[in-house]
């Protein structure tokens, strides 16, 4: 049934991609509605593709976790010049180094969303009597996300200045030619709670794979809750998924071997990558972050920083240790992420292609951490426990206590735990953190920012591109500052 479902998802993309007007998007939010849904396979093709075109390089399949761990520290790079280190210097500008993918694939995702939900609605109003409810709410919560995260990549954040320009809030099918403008930062979370609370009674509550469910829906609030500095919200998103049973924390036996496998305990959302289908082998995740030569003829791309290095070396036993391998730096630095590859012996997640390895968005991990950190504010035992239930992988290190939690030591835990995944660099923005980026390992001096930044540079947020701005002047009187 799995594979004829994403045989259907590979018809989807084919259908999408014959159809110009649909992605010669002009503004890049706008979209042709002519696509149309008759009944509830129609809405799973469109679904398929929906997460399909999510798993892009250029957002959820690459980009976007590359953008998460080498703005955070933990990474660095060799050498400069050699293919996305732009994200690592902050190399952006409105015409030159603009990942401007981002945003174009991210609106084309939302449009084909809201293709999705407003053909539902109509099915719904011709009388349709096939539950297509879940199909509606999945959209809504991969809109949701969508936008979370975009306002995430070019709006302030929120606890730091919520008036600031967000990103346009796109919620149904556009007429050619429409112009929208960007939205607050206030705004955009308001339209992703929205979504997000009108698609959860929708959902099932039942472990899926490949696709969003109740949980992944609570799981994304508990996310965006953190964000506003709602801790009681988020908490109570993040022990609702905890506690619901339906997924496990793994073992310090079994957290290596997790990766080698599909669909494992801690997964609340993993989108599926297979062979032929997504699978970036050269240019994945698996790729970038390991010995350039294991998978690639040419260098390594991105490797861990002394400063990571150090942290996960404060036990050497840490069982976090079995995904880390040789670099390109030195035979003897432990600097390679193999997470993306099932392992050091490159034994990818039970496919032909050690690269076609699924990405494991939203893990049990986060939501311990998550509830660790909304707790401290207000129960201390309660947030040492949350944490210690991750804290038990470095075996050597002494228990977090109430006396001793600090907000430092839940970051740290969650830097080791998600290293590779993506969440360093937004987790140090929210909370007002510096970063200070290890330059001294490969001896380069990045001439578009100082070795330490805070969220006051005006590079931690991407540039709106010329292109979109001549398409649409209006937008360009909403530019981020500095640009």
């Amino acid at each position: 049934m799995k594979n004829i479902k994403y045989i259907l998802a590979i018809f989807c993309i084919i259908m999408f991609a014959s159809c110009d007007d649909f992605l010669d998007v002009k503004p890049t939010n706008q979209a042709d509605s002519s696509t149309s849904v008759e009944n509830a396979d129609d809405a799973q093709v469109m679904l398929n593709g929906l997460i399909r075109k999510m798993t892009s390089s250029v957002f959820y399949g690459r980009n976007l976790t590359l953008y998460g761990d080498t703005k955070g520290g933990d990474l660095t790079i060799e050498s400069q010049g050699r293919g996305m280190d732009g994200l690592y210097v902050f190399n952006h500008s409105a015409n030159s180094g603009t990942y401007s993918g981002f945003w174009t694939q991210g609106y084309h995702c939302i449009m084909q969303a809201n293709n999705l939900i407003a053909n539902v609605d109509r099915l719904k109003e011709e009388g349709s009597i096939e539950d297509l409810d879940d199909f509606k709410a999945q959209a809504l919560t991969a809109r949701a996300m969508l936008h979370f995260d975009l306002c995430r990549l070019y709006g302030k954040p929120y606890n730091y200045d919520k008036s600031a320009w967000g990103v346009p809030v796109v919620t149904e099918l556009l007429a050619a030619g429409a112009r929208v403008l960007r939205e607050t930062v206030e705004n955009t979370y308001k339209q992703v709670i929205a979504d997000l609370d009108a698609a959860a009674p929708l959902l099932s509550k039942k472990k899926s794979e490949g696709y969003f469910n109740y949980y992944a829906n609570r799981a994304i609030k508990a996310r965006v809750l953190l964000s506003m500095d709602d801790y009681a919200g988020a908490l109570a998103c993040a022990k609702e998924v905890i506690e619901s049973g339906v997924y496990s924390l793994y073992s310090n036996d079994e957290w290596e071997s997790s990766w080698t496998k599909q669909w494992q305990s801690e997964s609340i959302l993993e989108f599926g990558i297979y062979d032929n289908e997504g699978d970036m082998e050269t240019g994945s995740l698996g790729a970038y972050y390991t010995k350039g030569k294991r998978i690639t003829t040419g260098p390594q791309l991105f490797m861990a920083s002394n400063y990571f290095l150090s942290r996960l070396g404060e036990d050497k036993d840490d069982v976090r240790w079995s995904m880390m391998g040789e670099d390109d730096i030195d035979a003897d630095r432990l600097g390679s992420c193999y997470k993306y590859t099932g392992g050091i012996d490159l034994p990818g997640d039970g496919k032909a292609s050690s690269t076609a390895v699924n990405i494991k968005l939203i893990r049990l991990s986060e939501m311990y951490l998550i509830a660790a950190e909304c707790a401290l504010q207000s129960d201390k035992d309660a947030a040492a426990a949350y944490l210690n239930a991750i804290r038990k992988r470095s075996p050597n290190l002494d228990p977090a206590t109430a006396s001793n939690i600090t907000l430092n030591m839940i970051l740290d835990e969650k830097s080791k735990e998600f290293f590779g995944e993506g969440l360093r660099f937004f987790d140090l923005i929210r909370t007002n953190q510096s970063i200070t980026f290890d330059d001294d390992t490969p001896g380069i001096t990045p001439s578009h920012r100082e070795k330490t930044i805070d969220r006051t540079f005006y590079k931690t947020i991407l540039p709106i591109f010329q292109d979109e701005i001549n398409t649409n002047p209006e937008i360009g009187k909403q530019q981020n500052p500095g640009y």
